[in-house]
C-alpha cells in the first residue's frame, strides 16, 4: 500500500510538472509566428506608400492628359505643319523671312516696354522704348532691326506678362501642354492671351482686323517653327523621353528669365557665350591659367623620356651614373649593362 500509494503520488507529481513544462513549450513553438505577423502589420503601417510610384511627376499634376496633347501635336506636327513651314523656307528668301520677323516683333516692343514699367525698371524701358523709335523710322517700320547695331546697341530682349507674374511672385502653376501652342503653365497661357488682346483693345485698327491678325498668327508660327526646327531636333534626338526633356526645357527657360528680371543668371559654362567648351572644368577660375611645371632638360631634349619619371629624380640619377661612367671599375657606360660582367677576370 505504501509502494502503491508513494508510486500514485509520484505519478501525479511528475503530470503536475509536466503540464506547465508543456504549455511552456507550446508556448515557445506558437509564439514566434504571432510576433512576426504584428512586426510586418506594424512596417505596412508606418509605410503606406511604400513601392508606390507617383502618377505625374512634379509641376505636372496634368501629365497623363499633356502627353495626349503631345503626341496628337507631334502627329499633327510630322504631318502637316513641319512640312508647310519647310516649304514656306524654301519658297520665301531669308533675308523676307528675317524683314517679316523684325516687324512683328517691333509690333510688340510696347508691350515689352509696359513690362518694364510694371517691374519698376525705368532704365531699361527707356531703352525698349528708344529700340522701338529707331527702328520704326530708320529701320522702316521695323523691317530692319537698325537698332541692335554698334550705332545704336539696342538690342532685343524679352519680357512678357508672365514674367511680370512671377517677378511678384506668383508660381507657374501646373504644367499644361496644348497642340498648336505647345509648353505652357496655367500662369503664361492666360498671361500670352491677354496680352494678345492688349493692342486690339488700346489701339483697335488694324490690330484689332482679322486682315492683320490671322496673317500675323500664321506667318510668325510659320517662322518660329522654322527657326526652331534644328534645336528641337538637337534637344529630342537622344531623349529617352522627348515629353519630358521637352518640359523640363521649357521650366528652366522660364524659370530663367523670371529670375533675370531680378537681376539673377544662371550660372554654367552655357551661360557665358565666350567661355572655352574645351576648358579644363576642375581648373581654379580665380587662379587664372594653370601654372605649367618646367620640363626637365632630360624631358624636353628627349622625345622618348618616359613621362612617369620623377624630375627631381632625373639630377641625382644622372649625376650618379655620371660617377659610375667615370669610375675605372665601370667602364661600360651602358645602364643596361650587367655590372657583374664587367668584372670578368682577364
Amino acid at each position: 500500500m505504501q509502494v502503491r500509494g508513494g508510486s500514485s503520488i509520484l505519478a501525479v507529481a511528475i503530470v503536475l510538472m509536466a503540464t506547465p513544462m508543456a504549455a511552456a513549450a507550446q508556448e515557445t513553438v506558437v509564439a514566434p509566428a504571432p510576433v512576426g505577423t504584428i512586426t510586418r502589420a506594424a512596417v505596412r503601417a508606418q509605410t503606406p506608400n511604400e513601392g508606390v510610384r507617383p502618377r505625374h511627376a512634379q509641376g505636372d499634376p496634368l501629365e497623363g492628359f499633356n502627353r495626349k496633347m503631345y503626341a496628337i501635336n507631334e502627329v499633327f506636327d510630322r504631318v502637316f505643319f513641319r512640312p508647310v513651314a519647310m516649304v514656306y523656307k524654301t519658297v520665301v528668301p531669308n533675308f523676307a523671312r528675317k524683314g517679316i520677323r523684325h516687324f512683328f516683333s517691333n509690333v510688340g516692343e510696347p508691350l515689352v516696354f509696359a513690362n518694364d514699367l510694371l517691374q519698376l525698371k525705368p532704365k531699361r524701358a527707356v531703352k525698349t522704348l528708344g529700340r522701338f523709335v529707331v527702328n520704326s523710322t530708320v529701320g522702316v517700320g521695323g523691317l530692319l532691326d537698325v537698332a541692335k547695331t554698334k550705332d545704336f546697341r539696342l538690342p532685343h530682349r524679352d519680357n512678357s506678362l508672365g514674367d511680370t507674374l512671377g517677378h511678384y511672385g506668383v508660381g507657374p502653376g501646373p504644367y499644361l501642354f496644348l497642340p498648336f501652342l505647345g509648353p505652357s503653365t496655367f500662369r503664361d497661357l492666360p498671361a500670352g492671351a491677354a496680352e494678345a488682346q492688349a493692342l486690339p483693345v488700346v489701339v483697335g485698327s488694324p490690330f484689332d482686323r482679322a486682315e492683320f491678325r490671322i496673317p500675323q498668327a500664321v506667318l510668325t508660327g510659320l517662322d518660329l517653327r522654322v527657326e526652331s526646327d534644328a534645336p528641337l531636333k538637337a534637344l529630342t534626338a537622344s531623349a529617352i523621353d522627348p515629353y519630358a526633356t521637352l518640359r523640363s526645357s521649357y521650366l528652366q527657360d522660364r524659370a530663367g528669365r523670371v529670375a533675370a528680371t531680378h537681376g539673377t543668371r544662371g550660372g554654367g559654362a552655357m551661360s557665358d557665350p565666350l567661355a572655352d567648351p574645351l576648358a579644363d572644368p576642375l581648373a581654379d577660375p580665380a587662379g587664372g591659367s594653370a601654372a605649367v611645371a618646367p620640363a626637365s632638360p632630360a624631358s624636353a631634349n628627349d622625345p622618348l623620356a618616359d613621362p612617369l619619371t620623377d624630375p627631381a629624380a632625373e639630377g641625382a640619377v644622372g649625376t650618379a651614373t655620371s660617377k659610375l661612367e667615370r669610375t675605372p671599375e665601370y667602364p661600360l657606360s651602358d645602364p643596361l649593362a650587367d655590372p657583374a660582367a664587367s668584372a670578368s677576370p682577364k
